[in-house]
């Protein structure tokens, strides 16, 4: 038996590789699938199931590409309906792969569909779950993604999930394995540790959600405080998930259009496309094309695209560094994104070097920033608001990146103002959909708070409000 967790950091996602016998599982693909077929084939083995945990929000699963090019049967669990052939598991149903066997645990609560494959090996031991979005290490899958579909609440669907926690998941044995679908830095929970593999064990020690003595109403109260809007994009890749979507080689087809600079400003101004710049923040400081939309792909990329571009159906144009081109179409294809109409041949030098307008960015370190901050300088921080309570400049705003388009209002039409986030790329992706938007009068401060902390300034720490007398 071979487990192989194939980790793609850019999405904090894991999918897997399992093997017996001559036969392969693949738990939640992503959309490219020629590794998953490659593997099988050195392996000298077949792909038998494709089993999905859930509907993915947060990503373009492969199970429809893979199962046309394998022959292998898409499993989910109970109550999943799709526009496609896949077998739709009973709670308790096994499927034997090799030697070993995949038994499906219907654990609703994070969607109702949500379902555990517990592997057993080939002599009948519980060996490991995969557990998608029901559980995480440190954390629990988000129990309001699914409200509309479910026609339940949030705290309706934290008690189901609480119920599939503790009925089925933490009787098994303390030396399972457990294998998420997520780790630090994806969205769809709050709380996760930076590992990706875990003793069921420990997550009984170590997760706040599997708490002996927590009672279900504990369970709701902190699964569903503090959480966030999901992004945008959330709902458009379910219904990709569960109707069906584009082939991953017609996109990337259509997306690696070698674009000459005059022939990329007719297509920008013949489909509206947005121009998404995806080199590194100090290139794009220097010089970029006027109104284009930098989200580098060096840093949460596919994400951050999800997350500020709202319409998966918005046509692209890529400025990107050379022989990053397909790289970066595909990364955009995982979260959606399809219709990339190509790129700008020669990158941003062959712009400029045709002489065409081109735009900077005024930025400055956070030496001379010290220098001009007074009390009534404007500085917005557009980290997090959970970076932001921890520790901030005195008497900043804070303007979340994620949730910029509802502060617009906020930034003064005239006078110049400051932005920064943690490191310098955040600030800059604010800074290009700002001028973007018509606001120039802005300076990004490089490095980010950690320059600013360097530098000396002022920061003032949180306080809860408990603790004042």
């Amino acid at each position: 038996m071979k487990i192989e967790q194939i980790y793609t950091g850019c999405l904090a996602q894991g999918a897997y590789y399992i093997e017996s016998n001559g036969e392969v599982a693949i738990i939640d693909p992503l959309r490219e699938v020629k590794p998953y077929i490659k593997r099988a084939n050195d392996d000298n083995a077949k792909i038998k199931y494709i089993f999905e945990t859930h509907f993915h929000a947060d990503f373009v699963s492969g199970h429809i590409t893979l199962s046309k090019e394998t022959g292998a049967d898409i499993v989910y669990g109970p109550t999943a309906q799709t526009s496609f052939d896949a077998i739709i598991a009973k709670d308790g149903q096994e499927f034997k792969v090799g030697n070993v066997t995949i038994i499906a645990m219907h654990t609703p609560g994070h969607t109702m569909e949500s379902t555990t494959y517990l592997l057993r090996d080939e002599n009948g031991k519980d060996h490991a779950i995969f557990s998608g979005d029901t559980l995480f290490l440190g954390d629990v899958g988000r129990p309001d993604l699914a409200q509309k579909a479910a026609h339940m609440t949030q705290e309706q669907l934290a008690e189901t999930l609480f119920d599939s926690l503790r009925n089925k998941i933490m009787p098994l044995a303390d030396d399972v394995i457990v294998y998420p679908a997520h780790g630090a830095g994806s969205a769809c929970g709050k709380n996760m540790m930076k590992e990706t593999v875990d003793s069921l064990g420990n997550q009984k020690k170590m997760n706040y959600a599997l708490r002996a003595d927590m009672t279900k109403e504990e369970f709701v109260k902190e699964v569903t405080d503090g959480l966030l809007p999901p992004p945008q994009y959330f709902p458009l890749n379910v219904k990709m998930n569960k109707e069906g979507y584009e082939d991953i080689d017609e996109v990337l087809e259509r997306g690696t259009r070698a674009l000459s600079p005059n022939e990329f400003e007719l297509v920008a101004n013949e489909t509206g496309a947005i121009v998404l710049d995806v080199r590194h923040q100090n290139d794009f400081v220097k010089g970029h094309i006027p109104r284009s939309i930098f989200i580098g792909i060096d840093g949460g990329f596919a994400p951050w695209v999800g997350a500020l571009i709202a319409d998966v159906e918005q046509p692209i144009l890529l400025v990107a560094d050379k022989g990053r081109e397909e790289e970066t179409i595909t990364r955009l294809s995982r979260v959606g994104f399809d219709k990339t109409l190509g790129y700008l041949k020669g990158s941003f030098d062959a712009w400029r070097n045709a002489a065409k307008e081109y735009d900077t960015i005024t930025s400055i370190d956070a030496i001379e920033f010290k220098r001009v901050l007074d009390n009534n300088t404007p500085v917005f921080d557009v980290r997090k608001e959970s970076e932001y309570i921890s520790e901030h400049i005195e008497n900043v705003n804070n303007t979340p990146l994620d949730f910029l388009n509802k502060h617009l209002a906020e930034f003064p039409s005239k006078e110049t103002f400051y932005v920064h986030c943690a490191g310098g790329y955040r600030s800059v992706i604010a800074a290009s959909i700002l001028k973007s938007r018509g606001i120039h009068n802005l300076i990004d401060i490089a490095g980010g708070f950690k320059a600013i902390k360097e530098a000396d300034i002022p920061v003032t720490n949180y306080v809860c409000p408990s603790t004042l007398k």
